[in-house]
């Protein structure tokens, strides 16, 4: 079952129209105050209403983002989907989320007729693996996060072959510093090897390509 609650007035008519995923991680929570600062019709899907109480600006919706009922739902009016799912590290456990929430998320955007992905995913994910630097490609990745990982390449494969305007965002190791205001975007990663970028430079480059082109259909790795 899912409920719905209007926090805020309706944004003004031809405000562009985003649901975002994973609204209560650190930078899903970033993404929701950018968002309602450029003026965005903001809907957020959460799991625990609880987890969501301090985040304002937005209409919240509670429900499971892997049942495609709910997202249908969530899914009415948007113009464009954000995800900002994320999982927990999970050394020894499969990890099926992202790949499960993903592929009813397509399957649900196509339903209902909303083409544009926007979707977070990670250094390593594709042919980014082998770039994060000694310590994350020897010992954070294979120790951490192989399994989280192999979800994250599920998950890419499914935007892929969605049929939908997708961007796929990768970035570099995430920290909680002041954003600089832009990021360097990254398909040719010859001679890369590992970086960091804030949060609120992740949001702002995200929340730019829910409108632009520059990025459609590719996956760019975003570092400082």
């Amino acid at each position: 079952m899912i409920s719905s609650t209007a926090t805020v007035p309706a944004d003004p008519e031809g405000a562009t129209k985003i649901l975002l995923l994973g609204a209560t991680g650190a930078t899903g929570r970033l993404i929701v105050s950018q968002a309602v600062a450029r003026g965005y019709d903001v809907t957020v899907l959460v799991r625990s209403a609880e987890k969501a109480s301090d985040i304002t600006g937005a209409n919240l919706i509670v429900g499971d983002a892997r049942d495609e009922r709910v997202l249908r739902e969530a899914l009415k009016g948007r113009d464009a989907v954000v995800s900002a799912l994320g999982t927990p590290v999970s050394p020894f456990r499969e990890v099926t989320l992202l790949s499960t929430a993903t592929r009813a998320l397509a399957n649900a955007m196509k339903a209902e007729q909303v083409s544009r992905l926007v979707c977070i995913t990670g250094m390593g994910a594709g042919d980014s693996a082998g770039h994060g630097g000694f310590l994350f490609d020897n010992v954070i990745f294979p120790l951490l996060l192989k399994k989280v990982y192999d979800d994250k390449n599920r998950q890419e494969a499914i935007v892929r072959d969605s049929g939908l305007d997708w961007v796929l965002v990768r970035p570099s190791i995430l920290n909680s510093k002041p954003g600089r205001g832009s990021a360097r975007a990254l398909t040719d990663l010859s001679g890369f090897h590992g970086g960091s970028i804030a949060r609120e430079d992740v949001a702002k480059f995200v929340l730019d390509q829910v409108r632009a082109d520059a990025w459609l259909h590719r996956s760019p790795l975003i570092t400082w």
